[in-house]
């Protein structure tokens, strides 16, 4: 396994491996890498002949008074993770590699990108997109892999492969939960016992959403969020910062959400942590 720090030896690595004619799979993460993470180096590592990881904690999409600074970093554990799921190369670049003196390139994606999370943080996809499209440029993968989990993120990226012709086919990979239904996180670590032990009702209430649309087709979509959040807050100290019901591809509301497939998102916060998570409904 290689450890490539340089935007010019990552790209000149990636046009060896055309050249050679092998597909690249890529999974971009933020490092503090998880069992999410590692399902989805296992799902590139079926069909892709090299696997490139990247470890960058972007900070363009983090805005003013989010947990940038306190985002869990630890390289050498993130590594033996990925030797051991046999990753060919970690792309491990520090800022001045990806954002260059006098940066000022801007990249966003209209509509898909200004709800749900894109509602509470501003520019966060802005700089989503951007690092997406960098390190694409980069490492030349001929597929990325996401998690479902991150439903939104996913979504906004697929539109933007689209509608810029990046020759990369996304693949998607199921959310992995723990064994009491807690979707994984690099920041589940900062909640404490109590939290930790409150934090599956959010899961929770996404099945009793699902279950009460397919059960009953005309159920109204603020009916159905309403007894969500009487659900939730009776099972812990949550701050709910939103809960959204919309179409699985466009994101769009959806009150009638018995007839669709549908995704149902939330995000809520305990404590100081941001927890978010989703379940498709009429699949």
């Amino acid at each position: 396994m290689k450890i490539v720090n340089s935007v010019e030896k990552m790209q000149s690595e990636a046009l060896r491996f055309k050249r050679e004619g092998k597909t690249i799979g890529f999974v971009p993460t933020m490092g503090a890498l998880h069992r999410g993470h590692l399902s989805l180096m296992d799902i590139a590592r079926e069909f892709c002949d090299i696997l490139v990881v990247s470890i960058y904690v972007n900070p363009t999409q983090f805005g003013p008074g989010e947990d940038l600074d306190r985002y869990p970093r630890n390289f050498k554990s993130d590594r033996e993770k990925c030797e051991k799921h046999s990753v060919d190369i970690i792309f491990f670049p520090n800022d001045s590699q990806i954002y260059p003196e006098g940066f000022s390139t801007q990249l966003e994606v209209k509509g898909i990108s200004e709800v749900m999370c894109g509602a509470y943080r501003p520019g966060h996809f802005a700089g989503v997109t951007k690092i997406v499209a960098i390190l694409f440029n980069i490492v030349q993968p001929d597929y990325a892999i996401f998690g479902k989990k991150d439903y939104q993120q996913a979504a906004v990226i697929k539109r933007m492969v689209v509608d810029l012709h990046f020759p990369v086919k996304i693949v998607l990979g199921d959310t992995i939960r723990e064994p009491d239904g807690l979707a994984m996180s690099s920041r589940n670590k900062f909640l404490n016992e109590s939290q930790r032990k409150s934090s599956s009702a959010l899961y929770e209430a996404l099945k009793i959403a699902r279950d009460k649309i397919e059960n009953n087709p005309k159920i109204s979509s603020s009916r159905v969020i309403d007894e969500m959040k009487e659900y939730i807050d009776s099972r812990g100290d949550f701050e709910i910062q939103y809960i959204f019901i919309g179409d699985s591809e466009t994101l769009e509301w959806v009150e009638s959400p018995g007839n669709r497939e549908c995704v149902i998102a939330l995000a809520a916060y305990m404590g100081n942590t941001r927890l978010i998570d989703n379940i498709l409904v009429n699949r």
